[in-house]
């Protein structure tokens, strides 16, 4: 019998919860019962929805500390509350670190670490003076524990992300709980850009132990888990979300050389 987890009635704020891993974790906390705001600097063309439900959307750069405040308030002023934020804008295009501009590592680290930074401080504020205070989910990534050649100020962030986790988890207790998800490959509409074609990804995905990319609603599950009462008592946690990870480049190798010793002379 599959356990349904109901957020009935729960305000959450999805930044960049308009498309990829966003609108799969807005969908997701629809479908659970939740009134959701979603952010971005452009608006989309039509608002996510889940079943017969639909999310608002409210403009905002996320890292822009005045335009966070403003959108905190917003939600306060329109439901009363905020009882979860789900850091979710984030990104970074492939670069090499000597051919990017110090500018560019700069933005990234930004939006990556700063942003979210930035939202939990100020939802926290709000947080703080709810009788039932509240809950932050941060998408980190499993950048943040592993080299990451081509996205490297990325993957130095979301391992900033991943400390910021547990620091304030400590300092906001026992009011608000603070999370994260460090989340491996998902198939979104933009994996053409980095995994090429169908047979691309597909390719891609047969590395991972499941044999498949994750979908943005599975990344969504786990941070309504994490929202839920069911992890009432889990805070300052990173929740691995990769599918069992990669295969270790050095088992391949063994393998092959494990045949080759095995072939007959």
């Amino acid at each position: 019998m599959a356990l349904e987890l109901r957020l009935d009635g729960a305000v959450v704020l999805v930044t960049g919860g308009v498309r990829g891993v966003g609108a799969g974790v807005t969908r997701t906390f629809l479908r659970a019962g939740a009134e959701v705001v979603t952010c971005a600097r452009t608006e989309p063309e039509r608002p996510v929805r889940a079943e017969d439900r639909a999310s608002t959307f409210i403009s905002c750069d996320v890292r822009d500390a005045g335009e966070v405040d403003a959108l905190v308030d917003e939600i306060v002023r329109r439901h009363g509350r905020l009882d979860v934020v789900v850091n979710n804008a984030g990104g970074a295009p492939f670069a090499e670190v000597a051919n990017a501009s110090p500018r560019f590592h700069e933005k990234i680290v930004a939006l990556n670490l700063l942003a979210p930074l930035t939202v939990a401080r100020a939802a926290n504020t709000i947080m703080q003076r709810q009788e039932n205070g509240g809950v932050i989910v941060n998408i980190s990534s499993v950048s943040a524990t592993r080299p990451s050649p081509g996205t490297a100020s990325y993957g130095a962030a979301k391992a900033g992300l991943d400390n910021l986790t547990a620091t304030l988890a400590v300092e906001w207790a026992p009011k608000v709980r603070v999370n994260a998800l460090d989340v491996g490959m998902v198939r979104t509409e933009h994996s053409h850009l980095h995994y090429g074609d169908e047979a691309g990804i597909e390719a891609v995905g047969a590395t991972v132990p499941l044999g498949r990319l994750a979908e943005p609603d599975e990344i969504g599950s786990c941070a309504v888990f994490l929202a839920s009462p069911l992890a009432s008592y889990v805070s300052g946690a990173c929740l691995t979300v990769h599918g069992g990870g990669e295969v270790p480049a050095f088992l391949a190798a063994s393998n092959s050389m494990v045949k080759e010793r095995k072939e007959p002379v």
